[in-house]
């Protein structure tokens, strides 16, 4: 059931794209600070919009959520390359499940779907599979609105939940198992890991939904 993750993913990981900016404006209302990610060549894209959503039209925490919104959409797209490379291998789970179906009531097998395209089999996942995918992404949004710091701080704050006050969201969800030292140059690889992984995910689904869109050779074609 990888490529139904991915097929799923892939929806919330076409949208982001808002990486830095430098501050540039000379009016009391002072854009956000530069966070990472202005890398060369092409070095900061879209550095106007940036400072009119997060000076004129916002604040610094307008900033903070559009990061956290390019981070998550480049997790989202990671993890749906990753699916959808293990469905084109043959990586699936009919292939390693003892169970041989995904709905008994409904009769589709694990095999069925494995024998389709991701966005096929992604269209023949049954009602009940989709409220499973989106339950555990609802699950995993509810921990990032509730926590902060890998703590849950509830509604406390005249019952507001932390992610949804000011600068609240930071794509930071404390989950951190391997212990690994945050350095603003692993910070920088996730970022740009996310960004490659939107354009490629992107460039897939558009290569089996639109036959002839993407005038690259895929490995698995």
């Amino acid at each position: 059931m990888m490529k139904c993750i991915a097929a799923l993913l892939l929806a919330s990981g076409a949208n982001a794209f808002c990486p830095a900016a430098q501050s540039s404006s000379s009016s009391a209302l002072q854009a956000a600070a530069k966070p990472i990610g202005d890398l060369p060549p092409v070095g900061f894209f879209g550095e106007a919009v940036w400072n009119k959503l997060t000076g004129e039209w916002g604040s610094e925490d307008t900033g903070k959520f559009l990061r956290a919104a390019e981070l998550k959409h480049g997790r989202s797209a990671m993890l749906a390359t990753t699916g959808f490379l293990f469905h084109e291998f043959g990586w699936t789970l009919n292939n390693i499940s003892p169970h041989e179906y995904l709905s008994v009531s409904q009769g589709i097998k694990i095999a069925d779907l494995a024998a389709m395209t991701p966005l096929e089999a992604m269209k023949n996942v049954p009602a009940e599979g989709l409220a499973q995918m989106f339950t555990a992404i609802a699950v995993v949004e509810l921990y990032e609105l509730t926590h902060k710091g890998g703590k849950y701080q509830g509604f406390d704050n005249g019952g507001v939940a932390p992610g949804l006050q000011p600068g609240g969201l930071t794509g930071d969800l404390g989950w951190n198992p391997l212990n690994f030292d945050v350095t603003e140059e692993i910070q920088l690889k996730e970022l740009q890991n996310g960004r490659a992984a939107m354009i490629a995910i992107s460039a897939w689904v558009f290569h089996d939904a639109i036959p002839g869109s993407v005038p690259i050779p895929l490995p698995w074609k």
